[in-house]
């Protein structure tokens, strides 16, 4: 990672103190024990993936020009997302085919999410104004014209952006100074109802894990932000059905577990769904022989859902999905670090390393949060930090969780 000087340091750390704001709502205190959010439970706000005492920890960390959040800072706010020029390109069908096939407004949805994040973020983080409005500028662009998602991929073109979308809403409507007029905040929520939830609240069992954790993480980060109980509580319960399925543990027995409600009921079947792998031992997922990026997707997903929750009270990561977290990511992690061919048991030797910037919510969690040895991840995400975005629904999150446990 490239040191920062001194001078620009400083410069910057002034320019923060300066523009700093508070942000408003309560970290979440002791509910952590329950199964759902109480019927009487209100919703903690901002708490969709980041939360207020995080917020105020990036805004520390950063006017002091600490690392690795500095460079972190600096990484956000010089990318094309942070510009002031960002131009919204929105449409009023989002059409996403399966494979590589040209679609009509996914890209330009995905990167408009995530620039409205990193606009709003940058808010948060500095407090000026000219972020908050436009980041407002591209939401209200979006809610004014899109009414569907079309196409094979359309429930995880739909699971990308709601989370994108949902974290960028909730720290404008929740920072003080946000601006966004009640008309327009109530337009963006029936965007999110009608183009977005419909998509990522059906359930996929037999599709790859990947594609129903991120769809899980699109509602469960639109319920936080439509104080949308119902929502939330499926999202917890899919959650709870999927990960035991995806991330393996050799309690689990000699075979993996089947996601609930799928056809995958035989070996064979079960065979071709792991992608040939038949060896199972702690760590392996679902997609590991199909290749690491798909299993980046679904730690990270996996992990923002939980964080979510853990925000709203409800410890996702407990329930032994910690414990399968950090198998997955140090043998993940140690494999993509490694220079040789992968063990003969994994894959037939054949691993495609390709991890993205997906480790530092679940590796704050576990090294922050509950003091817990991780060694490979730890070096993995060290000597990638800054970890920036993968232009679909992981974004800055070195800036946001890296050292940062919360209260």
């Amino acid at each position: 990672m490239r040191a920062v000087g001194g001078r620009v340091a400083a410069l910057v750390a002034a320019s923060l103190v300066a523009g700093t704001v508070a942000a408003c709502g309560q970290e979440a205190g002791h509910r952590a024990s329950v199964r759902a959010l109480p019927a009487d439970a209100e919703f903690t706000h901002p708490g969709v993936l980041v939360s207020k005492a995080q917020l105020d920890t990036v805004r520390k960390n950063t006017s002091a020009g600490r690392q690795p959040w500095l460079s972190a800072y600096l990484t956000m706010r010089d990318s094309a997302y942070g510009s002031y020029r960002y131009r919204a390109r929105p449409f009023r069908t989002v059409s996403c085919p399966a494979g590589a096939a040209a679609g009509r407004g996914c890209a330009e949805e995905r990167a408009d999410a995530i620039a409205a994040y990193t606009q709003a973020l940058l808010f948060a983080v500095t407090g000026k104004r000219q972020h908050a409005a436009k980041a407002r500028g591209i939401m209200d662009a979006w809610s004014a014209r899109l009414t569907r998602h079309t196409g094979e991929n359309a429930g995880l073109q739909a699971g990308w952006t709601a989370s994108s979308w949902a974290r960028a809403a909730e720290l404008i409507r929740h920072t003080p100074g946000g601006g966004w007029p009640k008309e327009r905040v109530r337009r963006f929520e029936k965007m999110l109802r009608t183009a977005h939830l419909p998509k990522v609240t059906r359930k996929a069992p037999d599709f790859n894990g990947n594609w129903d954790l991120i769809t899980t993480d699109g509602a469960i980060s639109a319920a936080v932000f439509l104080d949308d109980r119902k929502t939330f509580n499926d999202a917890l319960q899919r959650f709870r059905e999927r990960v035991p399925a995806y991330f393996y543990l050799e309690k689990d027995g000699r075979l993996p577990l089947t996601p609930a409600g799928s056809s995958i009921d035989t070996p064979k079947r079960l065979t071709a769904y792991w992608f040939r792998q038949t060896t199972y031992k702690d760590g392996v997922t679902q997609e590991t022989c199909r290749n690491f990026a798909h299993v980046g997707y679904s730690i990270a997903a996996t992990a923002h859902i939980a964080e979510t929750a853990w925000h709203q009270g409800v410890d996702l990561y407990g329930d032994g999905v910690q414990e399968r977290l950090r198998a997955a990511l140090e043998l993940h992690a140690a494999q993509q670090m490694s220079p040789g061919p992968a063990p003969r048991w994994l894959c037939a030797g054949k691993v495609e390393r390709n991890l993205g910037p997906d480790l530092e919510v679940a590796l704050n969690h576990l090294e922050n949060r509950r003091g817990l040895s991780v060694p490979a991840a730890h070096r993995l995400a060290a000597a990638t930090r800054p970890a920036g975005t993968d232009d679909l629904f992981v974004s800055w999150e070195t800036l946001t969780h890296a050292g940062n446990p919360g209260r």
